[in-house]
């Protein structure tokens, strides 16, 4: 093993459970001390010449393109051009910390990590899997989930899905179900992986406070019954919570320093929250497992993932980077970023309004949502992917669906005047297949 990788193993040996949690990858996985490393050096110590690192300068300053640079306003040639570094820009990493702690009051000051920047959640996700999954391995989640988690974990690196019905009875949250699931898994290979998504893809739903306590105080105590686990919160859609009911914070917040047996780790970005999709950028963040000093093993499961970027992607967008932190420190990103919350909470409580009358019972009947972008219809004798092919080709409408019996919508991106002809249109064309 490369002595990097063991000198970053011997730091999270420490906590021998969090070794034990590392896939094969993540267990020889390090960050080279070579061309970076010695850039950095150059950087803070070559006041003469600095011929390191790969990039062309003139008068000190990176060359560019007009006919890119053009394009970019308030932004200076420093900002857009050179590597921002594998780990990201040290200033953006600091600002989202600072974030976290802001929006998650629950947490206090338990010990988090330094956010490593990834190339949005996807990439979160996909460096998170690599360092923690081995194939067999169990990632446990809702049977409604987010169709890409099965590229991502079971096709791309072999870990088995093993998933509990979301709701029950159709009411809450299946708590029980994701709990039994997960000592189900657990006690097979005693590691198990689970993912919190909340708000939840595709069915729009957000935890309520008692459930949310309920599953990390149940996740806990599985932990401390000999079992690791290793809780994934993929916060996407986190801020669009629409019912004052329910939990709005990230179930990390509940997790952090728990057992010593339960890693929390939170995958989150900017594209969905605030509404920048095609910026790409995103974020990883560990949590300590208990209340003494953690600083070691977090530095090592940073310094872990940013190898692992290094070797996949290398570096993440500096404009991009650039972007999103002057858009974290402009004193507006707030109250616009309200300003959108409120127009698909809007259309949420719209979607609300038209449902709860009953008027389409007989085709189809929804579960429950309340934040997100989205919701999901339960159809009564009609084939999803048949009724969705019949809205595109007779009534060009386009919805997903998610398996044989259900259908998402997305309200995020359907005007608020439109939602009720919307529904109608999907009530009329499911009669027409009936027939």
């Amino acid at each position: 093993m490369n002595p990097l990788a063991k000198a970053l193993n011997d730091k999270i040996q420490t906590n021998n459970n969090i070794f034990e949690m590392l896939s094969d990858t993540g267990k020889k996985m390090f960050l080279p001390k070579g061309i970076l490393s010695q850039s950095a050096e150059a950087k803070a110590k070559a006041n003469k010449f600095n011929a390191t690192i790969g990039i062309a300068t003139s008068n000190k300053h990176p060359m560019y393109l007009n006919s890119i640079y053009k394009y970019f306003t308030n932004l200076e040639a420093e900002e857009i051009f050179p590597y921002a570094g594998p780990g990201g820009l040290p200033t953006l990493r600091n600002k989202w910390a600072e974030k976290i702690r802001k929006e998650n009051p629950s947490l206090g000051d338990k010990q988090i990590s330094n956010p490593v920047v990834t190339h949005a959640l996807t990439n979160g996700l996909a460096l998170v899997a690599k360092l923690f999954i081995n194939p067999k391995d169990y990632i446990v989640l809702p049977d409604q989930f987010w169709g890409n988690y099965r590229l991502i974990f079971n096709i791309n690196l072999g870990g088995e899905i093993a998933t509990y019905e979301t709701f029950k009875y159709n009411k809450g949250y299946n708590v029980d179900g994701l709990l039994n699931m997960v000592r189900e898994s657990g006690a097979r290979n005693k590691k198990v992986i689970v993912i919190l998504n909340f708000p939840n893809n595709p069915t729009g739903y957000s935890l309520t406070k008692e459930e949310a306590k309920q599953i990390a105080d149940g996740l806990t105590e599985i932990a401390n019954s000999g079992i690791n686990i290793i809780a994934i919160t993929d916060d996407a859609y986190f801020g669009l919570f629409f019912d004052e009911n329910s939990f709005q914070e990230s179930m990390f917040s509940l997790l952090v320093g728990r057992s010593d047996k339960l890693l929390p780790i939170k995958v989150d970005g900017i594209t969905k929250e605030s509404f920048s999709w095609g910026l790409r950028i995103g974020f990883v963040t560990y949590g300590a497992t208990n209340n003494s000093d953690n600083s070691e093993i977090l530095e090592a499961l940073e310094t872990k993932t940013i190898g692992l970027l290094r070797g996949t992607i290398s570096t993440c967008s500096h404009p991009a980077q650039s972007i999103a932190l002057k858009m974290l420190n402009d004193p507006n990103m707030s109250i616009e970023r309200e300003k959108c919350n409120q127009i698909i909470k809007d259309r949420c409580n719209k979607v609300t309004e038209i449902l709860s009358s009953g008027k389409y019972e007989d085709v189809f009947t929804y579960y429950p949502f309340n934040s997100g972008y989205f919701m999901c219809l339960k159809l009564h004798n009609v084939d999803a992917e048949v009724l969705r092919l019949a809205l595109l080709d007779k009534y060009g409408v386009g919805v997903i669906s998610t398996n044989n019996t259900n259908i998402r919508i997305a309200f995020s991106c359907v005007e608020l005047d439109d939602l009720e002809e919307l529904f109608e249109i999907i009530y009329k064309c499911a009669k027409e297949i009936k027939l």
